[in-house]
């Protein structure tokens, strides 16, 4: 009976204690939830070849060349699929967080176009209202001889095993019981 006289007092005497907070205990919840925000946001990810607007701002068009290019922006990320003549300078910034996907929190395009003489003709960013949407076929294209029927699935190794046991030496024209 003493045990249960023990647990009798600690209860009254922890009800006490919880009423007598409740304004920490509330700021220490909002104070968890609030960094709960931040500590688990991934950080950014650089991503690509960014060109950097004071040395972009540097080149002039009909002065310098591909390899003054080169020299201060580094090799282009892409170049034109058909012409070779314009260089692409793709960077992103990208967040992953837990349970989404991930993010492109800000991307930055800067198109170089050049002459038939190898200098620059044109320098221009490319925005949002540049971008195309692509329609994604899910499609495949099939392969002869990969498709079997349910016969084939089913009978298809009859035959194929030698008689005296799994192995490749036992298999083939000739190397049966028979030879």
């Amino acid at each position: 009976m003493r045990i249960g006289a023990h647990m009798a007092s600690s209860d009254t005497t922890q009800a006490p204690r919880a009423r007598r907070h409740p304004a920490r205990a509330g700021l220490l919840a909002l104070g968890l939830l609030l960094t709960g925000c931040s500590l688990f946001e991934a950080p950014a990810v650089p991503r690509g070849n960014r060109a950097d607007p004071d040395l972009v701002a540097q080149l002039s068009p009909g002065v310098q060349g591909k390899s003054d290019v080169e020299a201060l922006l580094g090799p282009p990320s892409a170049t034109g699929t058909f012409d070779d003549q314009e260089w692409f300078y793709i960077s992103s910034i990208t967040r992953i967080r837990p349970g989404q996907t991930p993010g492109v929190s800000s991307q930055r395009v800067v198109a170089i176009q050049f002459d038939d003489r190898g200098m620059i003709r044109n320098i221009r960013e490319l925005g949002p209202q540049d971008m195309r949407d692509v329609a994604v076929v899910d499609r495949t294209t099939p392969v002869p001889g990969t498709d079997r029927t349910l016969l084939q699935a089913l009978f298809g190794n009859i035959g194929r095993v030698g008689a005296n046991g799994f192995g490749a030496d036992n298999q083939g024209p000739g190397t049966g019981p028979g030879r």
